[in-house]
């Protein structure tokens, strides 16, 4: 695992996430009761300090009330303000050393405020899904809320027995007590906060496909009535998975599951082995699927090479992009050549002042920036060639699985499978604004 640990803040959410440690791990356990959206938690977050003693550090949280704060096991000063949770440990924490917080909270969750609306913690009409690209994950638990920051996560969700809870990764255990039951999920993987997945619902669960010996098992939770829909729009993902790891490598967790709620969704969200839909994503006629390629793309890139910080957020868009162009190359629609020339004729009409490399928070969720990047791999594509341009896409997902990654080391990745320079290639479709040439015009000119 190759980790490339940000040294700073974040450039773009300097209020999100604190450098000066790393969680090894958060143990969550959770009781929420839908209909007066009451939530209750503990977290036991198992950390290490950085290179310098840990006098302070903090925690991001929304406005709940705290009930108690320890860090090993001791009662520390604290302020919570802000959505900020600054912690001072009675006795500063080694550099370099191991330390426990655990936090009490309780409240009523509500999302947190972006530029793009509220994140995180949303209340369904009845339950509850969790949704946090980029800097939602605060709304519900206290975290180190930084993509670099990645974790292995246990979650005990405690609800009323009518409803399910659906989180990334392994069921451990389902408990009933009386009339709650409590679910038990493992994330053995390293997960950034904003991945970390969670759906609260009325929900019927069909496996996709037969993963057979060693294969991976798909889940799918639904509301009972679109079941049927629900059968044709995702009965290609199980294709889908074998395609990928063909071209992108072995899946990188133990399970994948979709969920779809019975609300509308403006678009799917991915999370760590699991991803989220609206019941505007499921119309029977496979209307969404290129979202489902595109979601099942981000387990590979994005959840699994996570990146360094938001700067570099078209290394998550951009690869899933492509993967959505290779999906239909593959399963009878347009070639991704056709879909590349599609998205320059798109781009070459908008403005051309957005940088892939470094896009401003503003644009981070620019539309142009995932049809960029989509052209960055197919330009890569074509300068490399189909069997370089593959193991270069192998190697990126081997050699970064569960770590994270920056542009730079993209660009010096690709170096290493070219047969010719790629330098001037490279930076004007990633630091430039201007819109270079359609990949492969001029070896199509020259045909």
């Amino acid at each position: 695992m190759a980790v490339q640990q940000a040294a700073g803040a974040d450039p773009y959410f300097p209020e999100h996430g604190d450098p000066r440690y790393r969680v090894h791990r958060y143990e969550l356990a959770l009781d929420y009761r839908p209909g007066p959206n009451r939530l209750s938690g503990t977290a036991r977050i198992n950390a290490i300090a950085g290179r310098a003693p840990l006098s302070e550090f903090v925690l991001n949280l929304a406005d709940y009330k705290i009930g108690r704060v320890r860090v090993d096991g001791r009662q520390p000063h604290y302020t919570h303000r802000g959505g900020r949770l600054r912690v001072r440990p009675a006795k500063p924490v080694r550099a370099g050393a191991p330390f426990t917080v655990e936090v009490h909270w309780s409240g009523n969750p509500e999302p947190v405020n972006s530029p793009w609306g509220g994140l995180g913690w949303e209340e369904l009409e009845d339950g509850a899904l969790v949704a946090s690209q980029p800097i939602g994950a605060p709304s519900w638990y206290p975290c180190n809320d930084r993509p670099a920051d990645k974790a292995s996560y246990q979650l005990s969700i405690t609800t009323p027995s009518a409803y399910a809870v659906v989180a990334g990764g392994r069921l451990l255990t389902r408990t009933t007590k009386a009339s709650t039951t409590t679910w038990v999920y493992e994330q053995s993987a390293p997960t950034s906060s904003y991945l970390v997945g969670l759906v609260i619902g009325k929900y019927q669960t069909v496996l996709l496909g037969d993963p057979g010996p060693g294969g991976v098992p798909q889940h799918g939770h639904i509301p009972a009535h679109l079941l049927g829909d629900f059968s044709r729009d995702f009965a290609r993902q199980p294709q889908m998975m074998e395609m990928f790891q063909e071209l992108f490598g072995p899946y990188p967790f133990d399970e994948y599951a979709v969920v779809v709620t019975e609300e509308e969704l403006d678009v799917p969200v991915e999370a760590q082995g699991l991803s989220l839909f609206g019941a505007n994503h499921v119309d029977g006629a496979r209307g969404s699927e290129r979202l489902v390629a595109h979601e099942l793309a981000h387990q590979w890139f994005g959840n699994s090479v996570s990146i360094a910080d938001w700067r570099h957020i078209w290394l998550n868009e951009g690869f899933a992009k492509y993967a959505e162009w290779l999906w239909s190359e593959r399963s009878g629609g347009r070639t991704a050549e056709q879909l590349a020339a599609a998205a320059h004729r798109l781009l070459s009409s908008l403005p051309q002042d957005l940088r892939l490399s470094d896009p401003g928070r503003k644009s981070m969720f620019d539309d142009r920036l995932y049809e960029r990047g989509g052209l960055v791999l197919h330009a890569v594509r074509c300068a490399l060639g189909d069997i370089a341009f593959f193991r270069m896409l192998r190697g990126w997902g081997h050699l970064h699985r569960g770590g994270t990654v920056t542009t730079a080391a993209f660009t010096a990745h690709v170096a290493r499978f070219s047969a010719e320079p790629v330098d001037e290639l490279l930076q004007a479709w990633i630091h430039g604004t201007a819109l270079p040439p359609l990949p492969g015009a001029e070896r199509r000119a020259a045909g």
